[in-house]
């Protein structure tokens, strides 16, 4: 598969070494001082199907600022060169390059509790507005997996996004591959407001009862793993809202599972999701910002 390491490995040094038999300076500077990554984003089940791959070149920011103003020329051809490593795959695509900048930074840096600084306070406000506003699909899409795929995990897939009747109890499904290469895989399942334990929940709100039979169908269903060809049981599954999750929402939850799944369980909430975000210093969805003001009244009369 094109997204296993040594094989993207190999496609990257395939397209530096193109570059320098082009003399093509630039791509090879930006690409021998860039990590890659190359996850699925998409799937075509017609004519024995096509998987489709998005490759992401993070590089550092002083590289990504002397690009910037060019960057969907650079892109453009930057999808150019992976393309033609990939002629000969029938049934694999490379569909999109993006390149993404990241800063230098130390762990401690990056603590989700740690103090923010003014302008990560600032992005932190915008954040907390836009999951007021938001809908289900911008959370999981917009939020999330921006956030689980910074933070390292691979082939984040949206479950049930073409047929929700194949979701069985996630919203998505990724994978984590420890220092050791083994691999541990993740479902999500993810509600945009508040989870409560209450008998009726309130508008916008998930009641903790539907929440623990989609987790219960998470942990109980597999799931196929392209890339090593086998279908796989989840080993945890993350519980997260948009808005609280109270106490007696997660004592009530771990009451009802046994005492070997209850170790599977993990949540996360609203306060979880906005540290993570802004610490790591990740970009805000573009409708975060408040829409841009032109002034018409600046033109002067004649």
């Amino acid at each position: 598969m094109v997204n296993n390491s040594e094989q993207s490995q190999l496609i990257l040094q395939t397209v530096i070494e193109i570059a320098k038999a082009e003399n093509a300076d630039g791509i090879v500077n930006l690409l021998e001082n860039a990590e890659i990554s190359i996850e699925q984003t998409d799937y075509n089940n017609w004519n024995n199907g096509t998987y489709y791959f998005t490759i992401f070149v993070t590089v550092d920011v002083k590289s990504y600022v002397a690009v910037k103003n060019n960057l969907k020329e650079l892109e453009s051809d930057l999808l150019q060169r992976f393309s033609e490593t990939m002629r000969r795959s029938q049934d694999e695509e490379i569909v999109q390059v993006n390149i993404i900048p990241k800063a230098g930074s130390v762990m401690p840096e990056q603590h989700p509790h740690r103090p923010l600084s003014t302008i990560e306070f600032e992005r932190k406000t915008l954040l907390t507005a836009y999951l007021n506003k938001c809908s289900e699909d911008e959370l999981i899409g917009e939020i999330l997996m921006p956030l689980f795929r910074h933070l390292g995990f691979q082939r984040i897939t949206i479950a049930g996004h073409k047929d929700k009747a194949l979701e069985y109890g996630k919203d998505i499904w990724m994978k984590y591959v420890l220092p050791t290469q083994n691999i541990l895989y993740f479902g999500i399942q993810a509600k945009k407001g508040k989870l409560d334990s209450a008998g009726v929940s309130k508008p916008g709100n998930a009641n903790v009862a539907e929440i623990l039979n989609q987790v219960t169908m998470m942990l109980g269903h597999e799931i196929f793993d392209p890339e090593t060809s086998r279908k796989v049981l989840v080993d945890h599954a993350f519980i997260i809202a948009g808005g609280e999750i109270t106490k007696q929402a997660r004592n009530w939850i771990g009451g009802q599972l046994d005492i070997s799944k209850r170790s599977q369980i993990m949540f996360m909430e609203r306060d979880d999701i906005l540290n993570l975000f802004i610490v790591n210093g990740i970009s805000l969805p573009t409708a975060a910002f408040p829409p841009s003001q032109d002034n018409e009244d600046d033109n002067l009369p004649f």
